[in-house]
């Protein structure tokens, strides 16, 4: 049985449609447990992020460029998971698993300008790591705060940009059907709901398909440029491992997240296990923000010792 939203031009028609999300049917029975890990997870992203984040706006010496972009990562971090988290607590307690069409395109928006904005940001990143190892001399003649302020503003302008128009695009579409075979809301599980031509669609699919394969290839060419530097001194390959390694350990768990959302978006439907498909499904929500604080932290000495000095004022302060 099928559903026509074409046959209403009213628009508070449509943002009345309510969709139903199946990725947690076979949740119910450990409900209070999955909605435990759940809320530990998002609990650990937000604070390790958030940690980082203050770690670099106290610490005076630690105000460059690229700590200013580590922050925006960790911030779009946060904002990533902030548009998946929470519908997904309310479900996990909920007996029915809806959400409005405007929910889901203000989801769809969310979790898309994050994606842009990560892309985005590690190509950013991957520009300040050329010229900081590729052109030491120049690195602050070039990275003045003005042009840093501008990158970043370029980051997330770009990104909301992309996604407004991507959820336009998606928004005009009449829906057939009202059942998201997932545990929320992407933009290609709802255009494929629609029984109306999605070409406009999937041209802009793949123009940004192509300009996101632009700045991969961006920060291909720079880290070749930054890996044939290093390899001359003992000094720059030092300052590669301390300060590319982090970049380059986050781009890959970034990309292959995106691969498994891909793989599940061709091939979800004939995996019949549902914890593996949402798995799959989620994976590039859920671990790069909660991985990205850690890898840094851990990698980045200045990062490390400010975090320890912190903990252990804290504890100071605990046992005075």
């Amino acid at each position: 049985m099928t559903f026509d939203a074409g046959n209403n031009n009213d628009n508070d028609s449509a943002a009345a449609l309510v969709l139903t999300l199946h990725g947690l049917n076979d949740t119910q029975a450990n409900r209070h447990a999955y909605f435990a890990v759940t809320l530990l997870l998002y609990s650990v992203t937000v604070l390790a992020n958030l940690t980082v984040v203050a770690v670099v706006l106290a610490e005076k010496s630690l105000h460059e460029p690229m700590y200013a972009f580590l922050c925006n990562l960790c911030l779009n971090g946060v904002y990533g998971a902030s548009s998946f988290y929470p519908k997904l607590l309310h479900d996990l307690l909920a007996d029915a698993h809806r959400i409005s069409y405007g929910g889901c395109l203000a989801q769809i928006f969310g979790v898309y300008s994050y994606v842009f904005c990560e892309l985005t940001n590690l190509a950013v990143m991957a520009y300040d790591r050329y010229v900081a190892i590729c052109l030491p001399l120049k690195y602050h003649a070039i990275m003045t705060p003005r042009w840093v302020g501008q990158l970043l503003l370029l980051t997330w302008s770009v990104a909301l940009l992309e996604s407004v128009v991507g959820v336009a695009l998606t928004s005009r579409l009449p829906l057939c059907r009202l059942h998201v075979r997932k545990m929320f809301c992407t933009n290609w599980v709802v255009v494929r709901l629609s029984c109306a031509d999605t070409t406009p669609n999937n041209v802009y699919g793949f123009v940004l398909v192509v300009c996101h394969l632009a700045q991969v290839l961006l920060i291909v060419v720079s880290y070749a440029h930054i890996i044939g530097t290093s390899l001359r001194s003992v000094a720059g390959r030092r300052k590669f491992f301390q300060t590319c390694l982090p970049h380059l350990t986050t781009l890959a768990v970034f990309t292959l997240s995106l691969m498994f959302d891909s793989m599940f978006s061709r091939y979800g439907s004939s995996i019949r296990l549902q914890a593996l498909s949402n798995l799959m499904a989620a994976e590039f929500l859920v671990v790069p923000p909660l991985i990205n604080p850690l890898v840094y932290g851990m990698n980045l000495q200045r990062i490390h010792t400010q975090v320890l000095r912190m903990l252990g004022s804290n504890k100071v302060q605990t046992l005075t």
